[in-house]
């Protein structure tokens, strides 16, 4: 039989659709963060040769991990060494496991072990760690960024503050600070420190309760009113003595008063001038529950809560029943979000999403009802409108090939077809999320200013200014996040961004300072006792003071560095990282216990990246279109993880934190069970650098996870192949370090419990981005940490593979530097 003719361009097409694996590549890093150990003299080159960054001077460059503010560099320079981590010149180890660790058997023998130390000027900058970051003012650390999978069941929604206590409410009721303890280090309930706690100021916790909503401190009557998911309102009160013995302490305190209010959730409660409630709901439910009722109410005993709760209940007034003509509505059926007491001139502002309703606090009359564009509307009686959908049927078009053009071949029709199938998947898919995309004149937040105007913030970062009788008076805009919250303090406008930034403006809605006070949006901002309290997403508070931005700072700041020793620690791990192109095989329970087991006893994480793991056109395809509406893995990657896991003895040494697939791309991440507790907030993300930067036989798959509250990424690439196909290869790494995203998937499940919307800040793009003065950065320049690994693809060029072997026996890297395309 005659063999097969193949055309050029078939040819060409079936080697970028199923390249020919390489020849088997697997290599081993590992990082060891260690003051003690000394640099290894072994290798003299160094990287002074490579131009040092231009954006970078001399200075150092400080870096919190939990506050967004990073380096544009990386590294730092100091004295003409390089800090290659937290410790400065790190070693690191490559590790080449023995030959029985391949797909099957393989003649190779072991390469001898490279072990280098960093030196000299590089381009990679790894920022100087500081307990005092000197581009935002010093704070309280109330509460410390927690692990997020500590705080399942119990994330913080909402804060409110009075002069002497802090007041948060959380999923399962609320919990309470004293001022006075917010110094003191924590003992956590009951003298037991709960984990997620374990730095947490001295508190005091509620009952269970139904997740809290939303908060409001009644000063007047020592009491913080607290609305709930289940439609109840709760009292409680300020002044409760709590025991001051550790072993008493557990013993949590329960509610004043309690009543159901709503059949849906309770999304916000104000005292107006006249000392009513005012409460809303879905639905555009708006309810008054008179201070008379609510004064007998609390003057039973607590023995009559029941009928406490019934006084209170036959007392409330339904707004919406008032203003409801022959079955028409003058106020819209959608969801009251805020509401706002002005008691400047009595009245209370009720607000939707689009619109806003201005009531009399004493008569209990609509005054008025206007758009967020100022318009005043005369009646909304019908539910807002979804947009309409475009038509999303798919035309096809057949096309004749020229006469002049020449014939496809069957390879070339399937290569077209793959890209077809999954650019169709894609499209449908957007075309479906853009029918739920948020409006972004929304109103996200509302405050009343010392001056007697109203001001709101919308999703895209917009602050409008109204006066009382709700004319619109200017509007400013100083960032291109949502606004999420508002909080003033004397005549300043404290104003909080989804992107975890926290602006301060002026009367007149100039911007006075602008710093990162989270590493994740702001959700709620309360002003008491001498602070500005910030609560973020992952439940971390911190206190900012009102004097701040000033002089006071630098005067703080310059004491807390001189006593860092007092209140700082340094805490070290072994990182090791393997990489494997597997070439569609699967390795022996024995290989994987030569390449990882023999040497991951002394280290707390590992990491592990393959290659190849799955292949071919039809997988390829699949899983394509699998990504586009969130799916991914496959049966052979699990096989890897699981087989990968009983070498590391999974069950009773390590921990399998996470992991990430992306067609033949697998990336996961192990960590030791002793340091489990401080390793946490798994993130995970996926590049396709494949056809047309969709499919995914090359690409990147990328985890990010907080160990010991630093931020660590770890990448697994697989770059274009080919000897030639060095700028596609630079292209490649470039496409993945501006686009890699890593998904928070947990962390939007608890902004939406929040009342948050999560649309505001998940995409990157909702936005103009270049609306403000902040510089966007990626995710990976986020980091205190990034690893880069796995094929690469990059060749010794002007060399054989004997004589590449010899000169590594020789150990002559230098001289095999200059040969690698990665360097050029």
């Amino acid at each position: 039989m005659d063999a097969p003719i193949i055309e050029e361009e078939d040819e060409e097409a079936l080697a970028s659709l199923v390249p020919v694996p390489p020849r088997r590549k697997m290599h081993s890093y590992s990082v060891q963060f260690d003051h003690q150990k000394p640099h290894h003299q072994i290798r003299k080159h160094s990287l002074d040769e490579v131009p040092r960054s231009t954006t970078l001077g001399n200075d150092a460059v400080y870096f919190d991990s939990s506050d967004d503010e990073f380096s544009t560099g990386g590294v730092i320079v100091g004295g003409g060494n390089v800090s290659d981590g937290v410790n400065g010149g790190e070693d690191y180890a490559v590790v080449t496991p023995p030959p029985n660790a391949g797909v099957g058997e393989d003649d190779v023998e072991p390469l001898p072990e490279f072990i280098g130390a960093g030196g000299g000027a590089g381009i990679f900058k790894v920022p100087v760690r500081a307990a005092v970051h000197p581009g935002r003012p010093p704070c309280l650390e109330l509460r410390p960024h927690p692990l997020r999978e500590t705080q399942a069941g119990k994330f913080l929604r909402n804060i409110a503050c009075t002069e002497t206590q802090l007041w948060a409410g959380q999923e399962n009721g609320v919990r309470v600070w004293n001022m006075e303890e917010a110094y003191d280090a924590g003992c956590g309930i009951g003298g037991q420190v709960r984990r997620g706690d374990e730095d947490t100021a001295p508190f005091h916790e509620s009952v269970a309760t139904s997740p809290t909503m939303c908060l409001v401190a009644d000063k007047s009557n020592k009491l913080l009113w607290s609305g709930h998911k289940d439609g109840k309102i709760r009292a409680w009160k300020m002044d409760q003595e709590q025991p001051r013995e550790a072993s008493d302490d557990s013993e949590p305190f329960k509610e004043r008063i309690s009543w159901l209010a709503h059949r849906g959730p309770v999304n916000s409660i104000v005292i107006s001038s006249y000392g009513d409630m005012w409460s809303c709901s879905e639905g555009g439910v708006i309810k008054i529950w008179p201070w008379d009722s609510l004064e007998k109410s609390l003057l039973l005993k607590p023995e009559e809560k029941h009928m406490a709760a019934l006084l209170v209940e036959r007392s409330a007034i339904d707004l919406r029943t008032q203003v409801t003509v022959n079955g028409t509505c003058s106020i819209s059926s959608s969801e009251v979000k805020f509401l706002l007491t002005d008691s400047v001139r009595a009245k209370v502002w009720a607000v939707q999403s689009l619109s806003f309703s201005i009531w009399d606090a004493r008569s209990k009359d609509l005054l008025k009802v206007l758009n967020v564009d100022g318009q005043v509307e005369c009646r909304v009686d019908t539910p807002p409108t979804q947009d309409q959908q475009g038509d999303d049927e798919t035309k096809l078009k057949f096309f004749s090939p020229s006469k002049k053009e020449k014939p496809q071949g069957f390879l070339q029709r399937s290569r077209n077809a793959i890209m077809g199938a999954a650019g169709a998947v894609r499209r449908v898919a957007t075309r479906s999320a853009g029918g739920f995309a948020e409006d972004t004149r929304k109103t996200e937040a509302i405050v009343l200013a010392v001056d007697g105007t109203i001001w709101t913030g919308n999703m895209s970062g917009q602050i409008v200014q109204w006066d009382g009788n709700g004319s619109r008076l200017r509007d400013v805009n100083h960032h291109h996040k949502p606004v999420l919250c508002f909080c003033t303090f004397g005549d300043r406008i404290y104003v909080g961004y989804a992107s975890g930034y926290i602006q301060v403006l002026d009367p007149d809605g100039k911007l006075m300072a602008s710093w990162v006070s989270h590493n994740e949006p702001v959700i709620k901002l309360a002003a008491g006792g001498g602070f500005i309290f910030s609560l973020a997403t992952h439940g971390g508070v911190r206190g900012w003071y009102v004097t701040s931005p000033g002089p006071l700072d630098n005067i703080i700041r310059t004491e807390l560095s001189q006593k860092e020793a007092l209140y700082a620690r340094q805490d070290n791990v072994r990182i090791l990282i393997g990489t494997w192109n597997v070439g569609q095989g699967r390795a022996s329970h024995g290989a994987l216990m030569s390449w990882l087991g023999s040497v991951s006893s002394d280290v707390g994480i590992v990491v592990v990246g393959l290659q190849e793991v799955d292949m071919g056109a039809g997988f390829l395809a699949m899983s394509a279109a699998k990504e586009t509406v969130g799916l991914e893995g496959s049966v052979v990657g699990q096989w890897w993880i699981d087989a990968i896991g009983k070498a590391l003895d999974e069950k009773n040494t390590f921990e399998r934190m996470g992991s990430r697939q992306l067609a033949g791309l697998l990336i996961s991440l192990w960590a030791r069970k002793k340091i489990r507790t401080h390793v946490g907030d798994l993130d995970v993300a996926a590049v396709p650098c494949g056809f047309g930067r969709a499919i995914g036989n090359k690409g990147g798959v990328g985890l990010r996870i907080r160990v010991y509250d630093r931020i660590m990424c770890f990448v697994n690439c697989h770059l274009a192949a080919h000897l030639e196909a060095v700028n596609r290869r630079n292209a490649d790494f470039n496409h993945i370090f501006r686009l890699m995203v890593f998904s928070k998937g947990q962390n939007l499940s608890n902004t939406a419990a929040a009342g948050v919307s999560t649309t505001a800040y998940t995409l990157k793009t909702t936005t103009n981005p270049t609306t403000g003065t902040e510089e966007v950065k990626s995710d990976l320049a986020a980091a205190d940490l990034i690893a880069f690994f796995g094929d690469f693809n990059y060749r010794l060029y002007g060399i054989t593979y004997d004589e590449a072997r010899d000169f590594i026996s020789q150990r002559s890297f230098d001289w095999l530097r200059e040969r690698d395309h990665s360097s050029r």
